[in-house]
């Protein structure tokens, strides 16, 4: 068992403003320094197992609603690149990128976003994977990277889409279902998106689908949602229900695009919905509108849509992007985003048959300790507000945990990480080569 003492404690719940944790791989007690003496001594704890925390403040590790790790490679990487529309965007560099993956590069993607992650406090993440090279084994390559190897928790799936082999994507999304692991491991049935999936395609996926939930984009760009209705004469969110494909648990992503009755038919079928605000305002095809979503009573949490290894500067970006969209500061507030937040924990435990998210008994013990100074008074009805405006601006963790497991210690790993980075660069080399990238 260890100990941290001297902390700030917010979970979202409560807010503690000096206190302690003990935990072993869960959250045994917390409570106030006050009470700190009599749990050490009955819990017979040693100096050793015991870490001060300085005042910072701690808080449950994050949970990144949707990324994509096989984009990790792309940073810096060069391809001509002009695009006129989002269809371009996608063909001109991720399609040319993801059809290019293979199983080594898929590993050494999820690792070097497994270090990013512990540095920017996320703890779980979900992940939507394609990697054109190799569909098969691909999946666990991620589990065996970010999970297995790394000690983070993840739920992964692969993106079907016509532009592969769609025997292998059935295949890799139906066996990956055996690989889940209560606690640390989960799986959803990856799609890509409406306009890359034939009806031949959607029925197949039904007939394996078996309730299962699913994760696809829907209605990232206009053009989604037109080629639904000039191909099958119906917008994305009826066509996928008639196949049966709106399972509980189901992720849509983006969904900038929705028309009332699509919202209305997800509420329904107890779906939710990720949003991604910066990749949004990167692609140029629009901003999410939270308002309506809210309207209908859909939940919804937020992702970074791999657009690096960070969360909690999405917060930011919806937050303001929504104020920005509606030149109103009152339609999106920090009851909002705190809504989000915790739709984003009860969705991971669900998934995952674990209680994330908050600092106390019985709880895992996924955390991080943040270098918030307080210059002003910080309580239980303004803590949201202090990290919002205050550390999510560039949200980088003293400390992290996982598990109970220390990963970051005063900003640095606790493992070796120079051969991650080595082996990583010569995977990316090989792939930009392969595309014809300058190095």
């Amino acid at each position: 068992m260890k100990g941290l003492t001297n902390v700030r404690i917010y979970d979202f719940h409560k807010y503690e403003k000096r206190g302690y944790v003990l935990f072993t791989d869960t959250i045994i007690e917390s409570g106030p320094m006050e009470a700190f003496g009599e749990a050490r001594k009955k819990h017979a704890l040693a100096d050793g197992d015991i870490m001060d925390g300085k005042g910072r403040l701690l808080t449950p590790g994050l949970v990144l609603g949707h990324t994509h790790i096989y984009s990790t490679f792309a940073r810096g990487m060069a391809l001509p690149f002009n695009p006129e529309d989002f269809q371009q965007i996608l063909e001109q560099l991720w399609w040319k990128m993801d059809g290019s993956l293979d199983r080594e590069q898929t590993y050494w993607s999820g690792m070097c976003s497994a270090l990013g992650y512990m540095k920017h406090g996320v703890t779980t993440v979900i992940d939507h994977h394609a990697s054109g090279k190799d569909i098969k084994g691909t999946l666990a390559e991620l589990k065996r990277s970010v999970v297995t190897e790394s000690g983070l928790r993840g739920m992964f799936c692969f993106e079907t889409s016509d532009r592969f082999d769609i025997p292998s994507c059935i295949e890799e999304n139906m066996s990956f279902f055996d690989e889940e692991a209560q606690g640390v491991c989960s799986a959803h049935f990856g799609m890509h998106a409406s306009m890359t999936l034939s009806d031949d395609t959607l029925k197949k996926i039904s007939g394996r689908l078996g309730g299962r939930p699913i994760h696809i984009h829907v209605a990232e760009s206009a053009m989604d949602g037109e080629d639904s209705r000039r191909k099958y004469g119906t917008g994305i969110i009826k066509r996928l229900d008639k196949f049966g494909l709106l399972t509980p648990d189901s992720l849509i992503v983006h969904g900038i695009f929705l028309e009332e009755e699509e919202m209305d038919i997800l509420a329904e079928r107890k779906c939710s919905m990720v949003l991604n605000p910066l990749s949004n305002m990167n692609n140029g095809v629009g901003f999410p509108d939270y308002p309506a979503l809210k309207k209908h009573g859909i939940k919804c949490f937020i992702g970074n849509d791999g657009l690096g290894t960070a969360v909690a500067n999405e917060w930011q970006a919806l937050l303001f992007g929504t104020h920005y969209k509606y030149g109103d500061p009152r339609v999106f507030d920090l009851g909002d985003l705190h809504t989000m937040i915790v739709n984003s924990y009860e969705y991971a435990s669900r998934r995952l048959g674990i209680k994330l998210g908050r600092i106390e008994k019985d709880y895992a013990a996924d955390m991080i300790l943040i270098d918030e100074t307080n210059f002003t008074p910080m309580n239980e009805n303004n803590a949201l507000g202090h990290l919002v405006f205050g550390s999510a601006f560039a949200l980088r963790p003293s400390h992290t945990w996982c598990r109970g497991e220390l990963k970051l210690a005063e900003y640095e790993h606790t493992f070796p990480t120079d051969n991650i980075y080595e082996k990583s660069r010569e995977a990316s080399s090989r792939l930009w080569k392969d595309l014809g990238a300058p190095l």
